[in-house]
């Protein structure tokens, strides 16, 4: 039975409805969370952009009947409300780079970029690309040390807070906040080494990679990897 985040849903409720209060504690508590994503996805800032123009969504946009329309009336509390601003900020990041791409001019027929881009391939570009960052990032995850790993497991796969992860390992919440953002670091390194040293690719091929992952994960579960050699928290 999935378990409702019943505080956040009230949270985005207010929201959605123009709750000042709301909104204020929304600012304070999830632009840190939304800017942190965003840094993950483009260290150049480029996603910082695409993360201030979700306010306008979450805020509200005007409808045909002249009502405004708040993207949080579709949070249904299933995951918590950071990982579902997670989650649209990424596909939003992808959207905005499927658009960019359109605008770009094609090459000539016979360029090397013509000959990579043959109909053929997307979708076995797409395969392998989420086949090596899934491998990638299992292997950075299984390299943690073992309080790295269980304050990863505890954020990303049980969706406990900082305050309740910080009472489990006896940590004030700015301590726990602290290590899993150079946890976070460490990951993404690791695989970047992997990505650049053992499979041999050049930083668009990474980038690309990251690109399919985040727009189709497939059978990639992250919240597997950790539960698969990290201690269940009940």
């Amino acid at each position: 039975m999935v378990r409702l985040h019943a505080d956040d849903l009230e949270l985005a409720r207010r929201c959605a409805s123009g709750d000042p209060e709301a909104w204020d504690r929304f600012v304070l508590e999830y632009r840190p969370v939304l800017y942190r994503a965003a840094d993950a996805l483009d260290r150049h800032g480029g996603a910082r952009e695409v993360a201030d123009s979700l306010y306008a969504e979450l805020f509200g946009l005007q409808s045909a009947n002249g009502e405004p329309q708040s993207l949080f009336r579709y949070f249904q509390g299933r995951s918590s409300l950071a990982t579902w601003l997670r989650a649209v900020l990424a596909q939003r990041h992808v959207d905005r780079l499927r658009a960019d791409r359109r605008t770009e001019p094609l090459p000539d027929e016979e360029s090397a970029a013509a000959i990579a881009r043959s109909p053929d391939s997307p979708d076995l570009d797409r395969s392998r690309s989420v086949t090596l960052i899934g491998r990638a990032l299992d292997r950075a995850l299984g390299r943690l040390a073992p309080r790295d790993r269980l304050r990863v497991a505890c954020y990303y796969a049980q969706e406990l807070t900082l305050a309740e992860i910080g009472r489990l390992m006896r940590e004030h919440e700015s301590t726990v906040s602290r290590h899993l953002e150079k946890a976070r670091r460490a990951v993404r390194a690791d695989m970047l080494h992997q990505l650049r040293a053992e499979a041999q690719l050049d930083e668009d091929e990474i980038r690309r990679c990251f690109e399919c992952a985040i727009a189709d994960p497939g059978p990639m579960n992250v919240a597997r990897m950790l539960a698969a050699g990290g201690k269940k928290i009940e």
